[in-house]
């Protein structure tokens, strides 16, 4: 696995990262001993680079790795925006982890450079914790266009964490190109990058081939995070990180296993994919979104309706 400075950080992380969110509890809710399996196969592997969030509530899982292997990176991310959120989040992720420090630690979905300015008193405290050896770099996740430009303008953010796939679904406020145009400037700058969401929360499976070539032809990008869960997964996803050839076997495995439609706990309710849904496979009920798994052909037409991204395949 290729090793990569993540921009002018000085960390070295493995070109492909391991996003945690699937093998947690919000959606494959994997045991630990089936984690720890997971996470063995991909250090094995090399990846040392894994994200998660204050949100996944898998801190426990991750605790693996760094027993399995010390070097590991570790990023998290939170919603918080007051110092003592912060600081709260941050003590229950070293907690967890079982470590003195976080090597990232990123403000979680920023919009813009006014939301950045507006949490600015978590910023500074996370300034304050990366001076005191307790996180190594900090930044932002951003599923915006507008939060790439507005971290630009913040020498103190170090790494950026920013959606982009072939399609720019999950793109909130512009396309791919646009994204990539955003990164760009970025990488100038000396952020650290890694891209989030590479084949589109699962939508883009059906293109997975274009979608992995979309992402690994871009240089800007020091990382990207995508998630896994189960074995073959992590071995098929470092085949296509290392371009290397792919056995018949493995692609039946990955490809023939089971799949079904996630919808987030976000969900408002606006009905937009319930009308887009031709196989009358979705229904609001008690104000969310629900999928009968039954008549449910895994078509994503309903996630490109979605405008908040609450539509996953997993």
């Amino acid at each position: 696995m290729k090793i990569n400075t993540l921009g002018n950080t000085g960390i070295k992380v493995s070109r492909m990262c391991f996003g945690s969110l699937t093998i947690g509890p919000l959606q494959k809710n994997k045991t630990l001993l089936e984690s720890r399996e997971i996470i063995a196969i991909a250090l094995d592997c090399g990846i040392n680079f894994f994200d998660t969030a204050d949100l996944y509530d898998n801190y426990d899982h991750l605790r693996a790795a760094i027993q399995m292997q010390q070097d590991v990176v570790i990023a998290t991310k939170s919603y918080d925006y007051t110092a003592a959120g912060v600081r709260s989040s941050l003590n229950r992720a070293l907690t967890e982890l079982g470590r003195d420090y976080v090597d990232l630690y990123l403000l979680h979905e920023q919009e813009s450079r006014k939301t950045i300015e507006g949490h600015w008193e978590a910023i500074a405290a996370l300034i304050a914790e990366k001076q005191a050896g307790k996180v190594r770099a900090i930044g932002i996740s951003t599923h915006r266009v507008e939060g790439v430009y507005g971290a630009n303008l913040f020498s103190e953010l170090d790494v950026i964490h920013p959606l982009i796939n072939l399609t720019g679904i999950g793109i909130e406020d512009g396309t791919a190109q646009e994204m990539a145009a955003a990164i760009h400037e970025a990488k100038k700058l000396g952020k650290g990058i890694y891209a989030m969401k590479p084949l589109g929360g699962g939508n883009l499976l059906s293109r997975k081939q274009a979608s992995f070539a979309f992402v690994l032809n871009n240089p800007d990008l020091d990382a990207i995070a995508i998630g896994v869960q189960s074995v073959n997964e992590v071995r098929y996803n470092v085949k296509k990180f290392n371009g290397e050839a792919i056995s018949e076997d493995l692609e039946a495995a990955v490809s023939g296993a089971p799949k079904i439609l996630h919808i987030s706990d976000w969900c408002n309710g606006c009905g937009e994919c319930v009308r887009r849904c031709n196989q009358q496979a979705l229904a609001l009920v008690d104000g969310k979104a629900q999928v009968d798994e039954k008549k449910c052909v895994l078509c994503c037409y309903c996630s490109s309706a979605c405008k908040d991204f609450c539509i996953k395949v997993i």
